[in-house]
């Protein structure tokens, strides 16, 4: 394989160029051009700024454009947020943090391609096409300490959702950080917002009340099974030191969501945090196709806020810490979140310099098992990822870089197709098991360079249907599969049991 100047940092990932990347804060999709907007601190105790990178086509090729928003004039951070388009421009809402407390903030860029236009040389130099409008949302006598804006259209027509869209929608976070509340705000322009409450759950919601909620988000899509279309309201749980992202099915009147699916989690790998939707411009999705999928993002670090970034390998050797996932292709059938990997994953590993891909279809009877352990460059198993009938398991415990690790584990159900897809860039690893039915994002590290193998074994009576691995064209041609082979194994008689778009 190639030789790399960065044996961590991914290729096909988003990664900040120095420091320490805290999360996505939006992302837009516009045409064919993506722009993901995110949280970083250029050095690991500076305050947070918003930095922008964009890739052309597939969303793996990605380039840094000038940053859009740093503290100023009294802040201390600018933390996460969201970015829509209004009209002929895209607004940027952000927290601002100053000593006094945090408060959203709205910022304008009414020319988003110019801001791909010219990249200044220096990487602290904000885009002057970012007109900072002011605060839109501070105190209240009932509610302190807003931040975390989502910000999505509102309904034109609560009762009818096939009317369209008027006005504005937010969820956003208030109150003290060890005992938060989401609450629901709406605008008629995105600029004058009045709070419907507090968000409250009817029906079962699978939540005890007692959980620190942050990071709300929210997506629309239409149920594949009865074709209504549905608000999948998702947050992360703050417990014991750990994040645990979640959704629930439902629908959002006012402030109270009913439930029909409750907190389920949306990934169950080790590091997977505070997913974020993506936002499109007008035309860049059809009308009549709008709810049928949905693009979620989320920060490949299991830990959140209260993470360390000093610990990370990566910071240390390398200068940078925590990668943003791929983006995911969110759909909704039966009251369930799929996720897949997006279209042209498997171009985009082979055009790599160092990224890997292993897709498996595999019959596994319970009590059998299918493993695909992880190979670095000297040869040592750097990770196991095991399909076991009814659970996926994640393993690094015997990598040296992840000492006494616990297990990864993701539940499955006997009537889904057993199959597999592994990707490792760097040292990410995402995996997506039984069509998308289970989703699991871990942190490795490879010694010596990218991965080099993926060492298959099976126990009981499993078998492996079909298999492929991709590998960089720079890696070797011997003994690879061909790449129009492996997109047909994806297109091939059985399209529901599809590993990748």
């Amino acid at each position: 394989m190639a030789e790399t100047d960065h044996t961590h940092r991914p290729e096909l990932h988003i990664t900040s160029e120095t420091g320490v990347l805290n999360a996505p804060a939006g992302v837009l999709l516009d045409g064919a051009t993506w722009h993901v907007f995110h949280q970083y601190r250029p050095e690991a105790d500076s305050g947070p700024r918003w930095g922008h990178q964009f890739a052309e086509g597939a969303p793996f090729v990605w380039e840094v454009a000038d940053d859009v928003l740093a503290p100023t004039g009294g802040e201390t951070q600018n933390r996460a947020g969201s970015v829509v388009s209004n009209g002929s421009g895209v607004d940027l809402y952000f927290t601002s943090v100053t000593s006094a407390g945090a408060s959203i903030h709205l910022a304008r860029i009414q020319d988003l391609p110019a801001t791909l236009e010219t990249v200044s040389e220096d990487p602290f130099v904000l885009d002057s096409h970012v007109v900072r409008i002011g605060r839109v949302v501070g105190d209240t006598e009932d509610w302190k300490n807003f931040r975390s804006p989502c910000v999505i259209p509102g309904w034109e027509d609560g009762s009818n959702r096939e009317e369209g869209h008027e006005g504005w929608l937010m969820l956003a976070v208030t109150g003290p950080a060890e005992s938060p509340t989401v609450v629901v705000l709406n605008s008629p322009d995105g600029m004058d917002w009045q709070v419907q409450g507090p968000l409250t759950f009817a029906g079962y919601s699978g939540l005890d009340g007692g959980e620190v909620l942050v990071s709300p988000r929210v997506i629309r899509l239409r149920d594949e099974v009865d074709h209504e279309i549905y608000d999948i309201v998702i947050v992360t749980i703050e417990k014991d030191g750990i994040d645990i992202s979640g959704y629930l099915v439902g629908r959002l009147t006012g402030s109270e969501f009913s439930v029909s699916t409750p907190f389920t989690r949306v990934d169950f790998g080790h590091d997977f945090s505070r997913p974020r939707n993506t936002n499109f411009t007008p035309g860049t999705v059809r009308e009549e196709s709008r709810y049928d999928e949905a693009f979620i993002f989320g920060l490949m670090n299991g830990i959140g806020r209260l993470d360390d970034p000093q610990t990370h390998l990566s910071l240390a050797t390398e200068g940078w810490a925590n990668a943003i996932t791929v983006p995911r292709v969110a759909t909704l059938q039966g009251g369930t979140l799929f996720q897949t990997p997006p279209k042209g994953l498997l171009d985009a590993i082979h055009d790599s310099e160092a990224a890997a891909g292993w897709t498996g279809l595999c019959e596994i009877p319970q009590g059998s098992s299918v493993s695909v352990a992880l190979i670095d460059a000297g040869g040592d198993t750097a990770a196991v990822v095991s399909h076991r009938h009814n659970e996926l398991v994640i393993d690094r415990s015997m990598n040296p870089h992840h000492p006494d690790s616990p297990w990864a584990v993701a539940p499955l159900t006997a009537e889904d197709t057993d199959s597999m897809f592994i990707l490792v860039d760097g040292s990410t690893v995402e995996v997506f098991a039984d069509g998308g039915y289970v989703a699991m994002a871990s942190r490795v590290y490879f010694d010596g360079g990218p991965i080099s193998a993926f060492d298959v074994s099976i126990t009981g009576d499993a078998c492996v249907r079909r298999s492929s691995a991709v590998f960089p064209e720079t890696f070797s041609s011997s003994g690879l599969p061909d790449l129009d082979d492996l997109t047909e194994f994806n297109d091939d008689e059985e399209p529901d049991e599809g590993l990748v778009r």
